[in-house]
């Protein structure tokens, strides 16, 4: 058997990692300025992590959701005081997708409808309800489309309104900061006046934090720089720092029925540990406030560079349009520099690093990108 070829790969196999440091099969370094999309928060191999998984593996690694798990109460708690949503409720899952779906079905339970409203270039996943709400016709198999979703600009209030006059809607799904498509933010007014408007409307309003909460925008959720609250937020990739989990968090006005959600490994006791390894070392570490610094530093040293066409995003969520003649710099960076980076199609560098990252590594990218781009 071979495996399913879905993907374009490197030659290149990491096989060890420290932190911002990655090591191949034959000991070249690498220096992670993408975290495998956003999902490295806490740096590789965190000796507390490491530790806390190694002792609950140890004790119990797996039960149902059948049974109490006081691990999934904590996660719960801490999560709500760290995020400011210590009145919500929490619902685990598994990834990304799995959270967005079993948001809007929560949506559509709580209003009794059925259409969503989408923005333009968003990505919220790729199973069925998730890749409907997904922007990009190329990934969304016949079984998948559906009447129910439209799309309006991002930024289009007037659009958002005439949509949401018609009654017919359950939700309003929007990313904190748009990370597949290049890195595009809603923008403040435009948050506060879709908060305005879903109240207005009795839709529920759900904030995709996948790839922009946990702290990586210098807030814990990319939304609260709007000063505004959803009534359900996703959140999945730096969560548990590379352990599969997906949470939905559940405005305490949306009561819950038995069987309206429900899984089979989420929340389990390894995620959960996973997810509170991270909670301490984001807060111990002030790992928030780093993310907001060395990204001012980013910003500081690459907008206006003249490589860059664009400077997009906030603390380490950072989309770095190139202008046409520093197309392919993403390979050089790394098959010359050893940085791993990513993109958004061929024209956009997107650095989403380990919220641990100093400002010294962030200089030796910026020195390497100045020598490449001379």
């Amino acid at each position: 058997m071979d495996l399913f070829k879905v993907y374009k790969l490197w030659d290149i196999e990491p096989v060890r990692g420290l932190d911002t440091t990655l090591w191949d099969a034959e000991g070249n370094e690498y220096t992670d300025l993408y975290g495998g999309h956003a999902v490295i928060s806490i740096g590789h191999c965190h000796p507390h992590y490491v530790e806390m998984l190694s002792a609950q593996l140890q004790k119990l690694g797996f039960y149902s959701n059948a049974v109490q798990n006081s691990i999934q109460r904590d996660l719960a708690a801490r999560l709500g005081r760290v995020s400011g949503y210590d009145d919500y409720q929490l619902f685990l899952c598994n990834s990304g997708a799995e959270a967005n779906e079993n948001a809007l079905k929560l949506a559509s339970f709580h209003t009794g409808k059925a259409r969503v409203l989408a923005f333009g270039k968003a990505f919220h996943g790729r199973t069925s309800g998730a890749v409907a709400a997904t922007d990009n016709p190329s990934i969304r198999a016949p079984f998948n489309a559906t009447s129910n979703v439209t799309f309006v600009p991002l930024g289009d209030i007037e659009a958002v309104e005439k949509e949401l006059a018609t009654g017919t809607y359950a939700a309003v799904i929007i990313e904190g900061i748009q990370g597949v498509a290049g890195i595009y933010e809603p923008g403040v007014e435009f948050l506060q006046g879709l908060r305005s408007l879903c109240d207005k409307f009795g839709v529920v309003l759900v904030l995709d934090e996948i790839q922009s909460g946990y702290g990586r925008s210098g807030r814990f959720f990319a939304h609260q720089y709007a000063d505004v609250r959803a009534d359900i937020i996703t959140t999945a990739k730096g969560m548990a720092n590379g352990f599969p989990i997906g949470g939905v968090i559940i405005a305490p006005h949306i009561q819950p029925k038995y069987g309206m959600l429900g899984t089979t490994f989420g929340g389990n006791h390894l995620a959960c540990t996973a997810a509170l390894a991270v909670l301490d070392v984001i807060e111990n570490e002030h790992l928030v406030e780093n993310a907001a610094r060395v990204g001012a530093f980013f910003e500081k040293e690459l907008r206006g560079d003249k490589a860059v066409k664009e400077y997009r995003g906030r603390g380490l969520m950072i989309g770095l349009e190139l202008g046409d003649a520093y197309v392919g710099l993403r390979d050089r960076l790394l098959f010359e520099k050893h940085f791993f980076t990513g993109a958004a199609g061929a024209s956009v560098i997107r650095l989403l690093p380990s919220l641990t990252i100093s400002e010294t590594t962030a200089g030796r990218f910026v020195n390497a990108w100045r020598e490449l781009t001379v």
